[in-house]
Protein backbone atom coordinates (compact mmCIF):
# COMPACT_ATOMS: atom_id res chain seq x y z
CA UNK A 1 0.00 0.00 0.00
CA UNK A 2 2.40 2.44 1.02
CA UNK A 3 4.76 1.18 -2.41
CA UNK A 4 1.58 1.94 -4.78
CA UNK A 5 0.94 5.46 -2.72
CA UNK A 6 4.59 6.41 -3.77
CA UNK A 7 3.93 5.79 -7.08
CA UNK A 8 0.88 7.72 -7.18
CA UNK A 9 2.42 10.50 -5.64
CA UNK A 10 5.33 10.22 -8.76
CA UNK A 11 2.39 9.61 -11.41
CA UNK A 12 0.17 12.56 -10.03
CA UNK A 13 3.81 14.75 -9.62
CA UNK A 14 4.73 13.58 -13.40
CA UNK A 15 1.36 14.69 -14.56
CA UNK A 16 1.42 18.02 -13.08
CA UNK A 17 4.95 19.03 -14.58
CA UNK A 18 3.75 17.45 -18.04
CA UNK A 19 0.49 19.61 -17.50
CA UNK A 20 2.37 22.73 -17.26
CA UNK A 21 4.87 22.34 -19.41
CA UNK A 22 2.19 21.54 -21.98
CA UNK A 23 0.34 24.77 -20.95
CA UNK A 24 2.81 27.46 -20.47
CA UNK A 25 3.26 28.23 -24.22
CA UNK A 26 -0.48 28.68 -24.41
CA UNK A 27 -0.46 31.22 -21.27
CA UNK A 28 2.43 32.94 -23.68
CA UNK A 29 0.76 33.27 -26.65
CA UNK A 30 -2.17 34.63 -25.15
CA UNK A 31 -0.34 37.29 -23.60
CA UNK A 32 1.89 38.18 -26.25
CA UNK A 33 1.40 41.17 -28.07
CA UNK A 34 -0.79 40.93 -31.22
CA UNK A 35 1.09 43.32 -33.91
CA UNK A 36 -0.92 43.82 -36.95
CA UNK A 37 0.59 45.60 -40.46
CA UNK A 38 -1.30 47.53 -42.76
CA UNK A 39 -0.24 49.85 -45.66
CA UNK A 40 -1.87 52.30 -48.52
CA UNK A 41 -3.56 55.47 -48.22
CA UNK A 42 -1.86 58.73 -46.90
CA UNK A 43 -5.04 60.66 -47.03
CA UNK A 44 -6.12 58.75 -43.56
CA UNK A 45 -2.41 58.70 -42.74
CA UNK A 46 -3.19 60.98 -39.71
CA UNK A 47 -6.06 59.74 -38.34
CA UNK A 48 -4.68 56.06 -38.38
CA UNK A 49 -1.60 57.24 -36.74
CA UNK A 50 -3.97 58.80 -33.43
CA UNK A 51 -5.89 55.66 -33.88
CA UNK A 52 -3.15 53.42 -33.78
CA UNK A 53 -1.73 55.71 -30.05
CA UNK A 54 -5.74 55.45 -28.75
CA UNK A 55 -6.36 51.82 -29.54
CA UNK A 56 -3.43 50.77 -27.25
CA UNK A 57 -5.24 52.13 -24.19
CA UNK A 58 -8.10 49.68 -24.76
CA UNK A 59 -5.87 47.14 -25.81
CA UNK A 60 -2.21 47.39 -24.37
CA UNK A 61 -1.53 44.17 -26.36
CA UNK A 62 -2.82 45.33 -29.64
CA UNK A 63 0.05 47.30 -31.81
CA UNK A 64 -0.87 48.98 -34.89
CA UNK A 65 1.94 49.69 -37.80
CA UNK A 66 0.64 51.60 -40.58
CA UNK A 67 2.78 52.71 -43.82
CA UNK A 68 0.94 55.70 -45.79
CA UNK A 69 2.60 54.74 -49.48
CA UNK A 70 -0.57 55.23 -51.43
CA UNK A 71 -4.08 53.69 -52.48
CA UNK A 72 -2.30 51.51 -55.00
CA UNK A 73 0.47 49.78 -52.56
CA UNK A 74 -2.20 49.35 -50.59
CA UNK A 75 -4.18 47.41 -52.76
CA UNK A 76 -1.10 45.64 -54.04
CA UNK A 77 0.20 45.00 -50.91
CA UNK A 78 -3.83 43.25 -50.20
CA UNK A 79 -3.91 41.54 -53.44
CA UNK A 80 -0.10 39.85 -53.03
CA UNK A 81 -1.19 39.31 -49.07
CA UNK A 82 1.95 40.86 -47.71
CA UNK A 83 0.12 42.59 -45.07
CA UNK A 84 -2.77 42.53 -42.49
CA UNK A 85 -4.75 44.89 -43.59
CA UNK A 86 -4.56 47.91 -46.77
CA UNK A 87 -6.19 51.44 -46.89
CA UNK A 88 -7.23 52.94 -49.65
CA UNK A 89 -9.35 55.99 -51.36
CA UNK A 90 -10.53 54.59 -54.38
CA UNK A 91 -12.56 51.20 -53.15
CA UNK A 92 -11.47 48.43 -55.10
CA UNK A 93 -12.81 46.99 -58.64
CA UNK A 94 -14.33 43.78 -58.90
CA UNK A 95 -11.95 42.58 -60.58
CA UNK A 96 -8.93 43.16 -58.08
CA UNK A 97 -11.19 42.12 -55.48
CA UNK A 98 -11.38 39.01 -57.25
CA UNK A 99 -7.76 38.62 -57.42
CA UNK A 100 -7.71 38.58 -53.49
CA UNK A 101 -6.54 34.60 -52.71
CA UNK A 102 -8.50 35.30 -49.41
CA UNK A 103 -11.56 36.87 -49.97
CA UNK A 104 -11.54 40.87 -48.58
CA UNK A 105 -14.44 43.39 -47.32
CA UNK A 106 -13.88 46.95 -47.84
CA UNK A 107 -14.44 48.44 -44.02
CA UNK A 108 -15.17 52.45 -44.52
CA UNK A 109 -13.26 54.12 -41.57
CA UNK A 110 -13.72 57.57 -42.23
CA UNK A 111 -14.89 60.49 -45.36
CA UNK A 112 -12.80 63.67 -45.91
CA UNK A 113 -12.21 67.05 -48.28
CA UNK A 114 -9.45 67.21 -51.11
CA UNK A 115 -8.45 70.48 -50.92
CA UNK A 116 -7.59 72.30 -54.25
CA UNK A 117 -4.00 73.98 -52.26
CA UNK A 118 -2.20 77.16 -54.60
CA UNK A 119 0.59 79.33 -53.71
CA UNK A 120 0.45 82.73 -55.56
CA UNK A 121 1.76 85.53 -53.67
CA UNK A 122 -0.87 88.19 -52.93
CA UNK A 123 -3.33 86.03 -53.60
CA UNK A 124 -5.69 84.40 -50.62
CA UNK A 125 -8.90 84.07 -51.59
CA UNK A 126 -9.07 82.38 -54.76
CA UNK A 127 -12.16 81.21 -56.53
CA UNK A 128 -12.21 78.27 -59.37
CA UNK A 129 -15.78 77.31 -61.18
CA UNK A 130 -17.07 74.08 -62.10
CA UNK A 131 -15.72 75.36 -65.77
CA UNK A 132 -12.26 76.83 -64.72
CA UNK A 133 -10.80 74.08 -62.43
CA UNK A 134 -11.14 71.02 -64.71
CA UNK A 135 -10.21 73.15 -67.80
CA UNK A 136 -6.89 73.98 -65.18
CA UNK A 137 -6.02 70.24 -64.98
CA UNK A 138 -6.88 69.08 -68.46
CA UNK A 139 -4.39 71.48 -69.74
CA UNK A 140 -6.75 74.38 -70.97
CA UNK A 141 -5.43 76.84 -69.03
CA UNK A 142 -1.51 77.20 -68.60
CA UNK A 143 -1.91 81.24 -67.00
CA UNK A 144 -2.23 82.40 -63.75
CA UNK A 145 -4.35 85.54 -65.56
CA UNK A 146 -5.93 83.48 -68.32
CA UNK A 147 -9.31 85.19 -68.84
CA UNK A 148 -11.25 82.56 -67.42
CA UNK A 149 -9.90 82.46 -64.20
CA UNK A 150 -10.43 86.06 -63.78
CA UNK A 151 -13.56 85.42 -64.50
CA UNK A 152 -14.07 83.91 -61.53
CA UNK A 153 -12.43 86.15 -59.56
CA UNK A 154 -13.12 89.75 -59.94
CA UNK A 155 -11.12 92.52 -58.80
CA UNK A 156 -8.02 90.19 -57.43
CA UNK A 157 -4.78 90.63 -58.98
CA UNK A 158 -3.70 87.70 -60.65
CA UNK A 159 -0.24 87.46 -62.26
CA UNK A 160 1.04 86.82 -65.49
CA UNK A 161 3.31 83.82 -65.28
CA UNK A 162 2.66 79.84 -65.87
CA UNK A 163 0.66 77.82 -63.74
CA UNK A 164 3.11 75.10 -62.17
CA UNK A 165 1.36 72.12 -61.31
CA UNK A 166 1.65 69.47 -58.77
CA UNK A 167 0.55 65.86 -58.79
CA UNK A 168 0.84 62.81 -56.95
CA UNK A 169 3.74 60.40 -58.14
CA UNK A 170 2.29 57.42 -56.92
CA UNK A 171 -1.17 55.53 -56.63
CA UNK A 172 -3.20 57.83 -55.13
CA UNK A 173 -6.48 57.79 -53.55
CA UNK A 174 -6.90 61.12 -53.28
CA UNK A 175 -5.53 61.65 -57.14
CA UNK A 176 -8.88 59.69 -57.56
CA UNK A 177 -11.23 61.50 -55.28
CA UNK A 178 -9.73 64.54 -57.85
CA UNK A 179 -10.11 63.17 -61.05
CA UNK A 180 -13.52 61.29 -59.69
CA UNK A 181 -14.87 64.50 -59.62
CA UNK A 182 -13.84 66.29 -62.79
CA UNK A 183 -14.57 63.72 -64.76
CA UNK A 184 -18.03 64.04 -63.61
CA UNK A 185 -18.39 67.60 -64.25
CA UNK A 186 -16.34 67.93 -67.77
CA UNK A 187 -16.63 65.73 -70.28
CA UNK A 188 -13.77 67.39 -71.73
CA UNK A 189 -11.51 66.28 -68.68
CA UNK A 190 -13.33 62.82 -68.92
CA UNK A 191 -12.21 61.95 -72.30
CA UNK A 192 -8.98 63.63 -72.24
CA UNK A 193 -7.85 62.48 -68.19
CA UNK A 194 -10.21 60.33 -66.07
CA UNK A 195 -11.32 59.01 -62.95
CA UNK A 196 -8.10 57.07 -62.39
CA UNK A 197 -5.53 56.42 -59.07
CA UNK A 198 -2.87 56.72 -61.63
CA UNK A 199 -4.39 59.26 -64.78
CA UNK A 200 -2.08 60.20 -67.19
CA UNK A 201 -1.30 64.24 -66.74
CA UNK A 202 -1.02 66.18 -70.36
CA UNK A 203 0.05 68.96 -68.66
CA UNK A 204 3.57 71.89 -68.92
CA UNK A 205 5.39 72.75 -66.21
CA UNK A 206 4.29 69.51 -63.77
CA UNK A 207 5.88 68.14 -60.61
CA UNK A 208 5.39 65.10 -59.19
CA UNK A 209 4.97 64.63 -55.49
CA UNK A 210 4.76 61.50 -53.34
CA UNK A 211 1.78 61.58 -51.02
CA UNK A 212 0.08 63.91 -49.77
CA UNK A 213 3.33 65.09 -47.80
CA UNK A 214 5.24 65.21 -51.05
CA UNK A 215 2.12 67.19 -53.13
CA UNK A 216 2.09 69.82 -49.92
CA UNK A 217 6.12 70.25 -49.57
CA UNK A 218 5.96 70.86 -53.40
CA UNK A 219 3.05 73.59 -53.43
CA UNK A 220 4.60 75.54 -50.05
CA UNK A 221 7.58 75.84 -51.76
CA UNK A 222 6.94 76.32 -55.48
CA UNK A 223 5.64 80.28 -56.19
CA UNK A 224 2.85 79.84 -59.17
CA UNK A 225 1.79 76.32 -58.12
CA UNK A 226 -1.73 74.84 -57.62
CA UNK A 227 -2.17 71.02 -56.44
CA UNK A 228 -4.46 68.69 -54.47
CA UNK A 229 -4.15 67.82 -50.87
CA UNK A 230 -6.49 65.73 -48.41
CA UNK A 231 -7.54 68.67 -46.14
CA UNK A 232 -5.91 68.01 -42.89
CA UNK A 233 -2.28 68.36 -45.03
CA UNK A 234 -3.58 71.79 -46.44
CA UNK A 235 -4.40 72.84 -42.93
CA UNK A 236 -1.26 71.07 -41.40
CA UNK A 237 1.22 72.80 -43.98
CA UNK A 238 -1.13 76.38 -43.70
CA UNK A 239 -1.66 76.02 -47.54
CA UNK A 240 -4.50 78.29 -48.90
CA UNK A 241 -7.14 76.38 -49.93
CA UNK A 242 -9.36 77.67 -53.15
CA UNK A 243 -13.44 77.70 -52.78
CA UNK A 244 -14.41 75.21 -55.42
CA UNK A 245 -18.15 75.58 -56.74
CA UNK A 246 -20.59 73.13 -56.33
CA UNK A 247 -23.67 71.97 -57.95
CA UNK A 248 -25.92 74.75 -56.84
CA UNK A 249 -23.27 77.33 -57.67
CA UNK A 250 -22.15 78.14 -54.73
CA UNK A 251 -18.37 79.27 -54.22
CA UNK A 252 -17.51 76.34 -50.85
CA UNK A 253 -14.15 76.14 -49.00
CA UNK A 254 -13.35 73.11 -47.70
CA UNK A 255 -13.94 72.17 -44.51
CA UNK A 256 -15.38 69.98 -41.89
CA UNK A 257 -18.88 71.00 -42.19
CA UNK A 258 -18.71 71.66 -45.68
CA UNK A 259 -17.73 68.01 -46.17
CA UNK A 260 -20.19 66.87 -43.35
CA UNK A 261 -22.72 68.23 -45.91
CA UNK A 262 -21.62 66.75 -48.89
CA UNK A 263 -21.57 63.32 -47.74
CA UNK A 264 -25.16 63.59 -45.73
CA UNK A 265 -26.76 61.83 -48.58
CA UNK A 266 -24.93 59.28 -49.76
CA UNK A 267 -26.03 55.69 -49.25
CA UNK A 268 -23.92 52.73 -48.73
CA UNK A 269 -24.71 49.39 -50.80
CA UNK A 270 -24.06 45.63 -49.39
CA UNK A 271 -20.51 46.14 -50.13
CA UNK A 272 -20.10 49.35 -48.67
CA UNK A 273 -17.87 50.73 -51.96
CA UNK A 274 -19.24 54.12 -52.78
CA UNK A 275 -18.10 56.97 -55.68
CA UNK A 276 -18.82 60.62 -54.39
CA UNK A 277 -18.33 62.18 -57.87
CA UNK A 278 -20.60 65.63 -57.27
CA UNK A 279 -22.65 65.76 -54.31
CA UNK A 280 -25.69 67.60 -54.59
CA UNK A 281 -24.42 70.36 -51.70
CA UNK A 282 -22.01 71.35 -49.53
CA UNK A 283 -18.08 70.61 -50.91
CA UNK A 284 -17.98 69.11 -54.00
CA UNK A 285 -14.64 67.41 -53.73
CA UNK A 286 -15.26 64.54 -51.24
CA UNK A 287 -14.51 61.21 -50.62
CA UNK A 288 -14.34 57.83 -48.43
CA UNK A 289 -11.83 55.75 -47.41
CA UNK A 290 -12.14 52.30 -46.76
CA UNK A 291 -9.59 49.43 -44.19
CA UNK A 292 -9.18 46.35 -46.44
CA UNK A 293 -9.40 43.66 -44.41
CA UNK A 294 -9.40 39.63 -45.62
CA UNK A 295 -12.06 36.73 -44.78
CA UNK A 296 -9.63 34.68 -43.78
CA UNK A 297 -6.39 34.91 -41.55
CA UNK A 298 -4.02 32.04 -41.29
CA UNK A 299 -4.77 31.84 -37.52
CA UNK A 300 -7.41 32.31 -34.40
CA UNK A 301 -5.17 35.14 -32.63
CA UNK A 302 -4.53 37.07 -36.26
CA UNK A 303 -8.77 36.93 -36.90
CA UNK A 304 -9.56 37.93 -33.26
CA UNK A 305 -6.77 40.80 -34.00
CA UNK A 306 -8.42 41.82 -36.75
CA UNK A 307 -11.80 42.05 -35.47
CA UNK A 308 -10.84 43.84 -32.41
CA UNK A 309 -9.08 46.52 -34.68
CA UNK A 310 -12.27 46.61 -36.90
CA UNK A 311 -14.99 47.39 -33.58
CA UNK A 312 -12.70 49.89 -32.37
CA UNK A 313 -12.36 51.98 -35.26
CA UNK A 314 -15.72 51.36 -35.82
CA UNK A 315 -17.51 51.85 -32.16
CA UNK A 316 -14.36 53.70 -30.15
CA UNK A 317 -12.25 54.99 -32.81
CA UNK A 318 -14.80 57.30 -35.13
CA UNK A 319 -14.98 59.96 -31.61
CA UNK A 320 -10.78 61.34 -33.41
CA UNK A 321 -12.42 61.68 -36.51
CA UNK A 322 -13.33 65.41 -36.47
CA UNK A 323 -10.21 66.40 -34.29
CA UNK A 324 -8.74 65.39 -37.24
CA UNK A 325 -11.38 67.25 -39.94
CA UNK A 326 -12.28 63.80 -41.04
CA UNK A 327 -16.38 62.68 -41.29
CA UNK A 328 -17.80 60.09 -39.07
CA UNK A 329 -19.08 56.75 -40.52
CA UNK A 330 -23.12 57.12 -39.79
CA UNK A 331 -23.47 54.57 -36.75
CA UNK A 332 -26.18 52.59 -39.01
CA UNK A 333 -23.58 51.84 -41.48
CA UNK A 334 -21.16 51.15 -39.02
CA UNK A 335 -23.49 48.68 -37.27
CA UNK A 336 -24.01 47.03 -40.32
CA UNK A 337 -20.21 47.10 -41.37
CA UNK A 338 -19.28 45.09 -38.31
CA UNK A 339 -21.89 42.60 -38.27
CA UNK A 340 -20.37 41.64 -41.78
CA UNK A 341 -16.41 41.73 -40.11
CA UNK A 342 -17.79 39.52 -37.19
CA UNK A 343 -19.55 37.57 -39.33
CA UNK A 344 -17.05 36.82 -42.33
CA UNK A 345 -13.81 37.26 -41.10
CA UNK A 346 -12.44 33.44 -39.42
CA UNK A 347 -9.36 31.37 -39.42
Amino acid sequence: MIFSAAILNRVVATSLVTTSVALSPMFGAIAQAQTLNGAGATFPAPLYERYAREVKKKYPDLKINYQAIGSGGGIRQVTAGTVDFGGSDAAMKDDEIAKVKNGVILVPTAGGAVSVVYNIPGVSNLKLSRATLPAIFAGQISNWNDPKIKADNPGVNLPNQPIKFVVRADGSGTTFIFTNHLSAINGYFKGRVGASTTPKWTLPNVLKGKGNPGVAALVARTPGSIGYVEYAYALKNNLKSAQIQNKQGEFVAPSLQSANAALATVNFPNNYRVFVGDPAQGYPIVGLTWIMVYKQYADASKSDAIKKWVNWVLKDGQQYNDDLNYTKIPSDVANRVLQTVNSTVKP
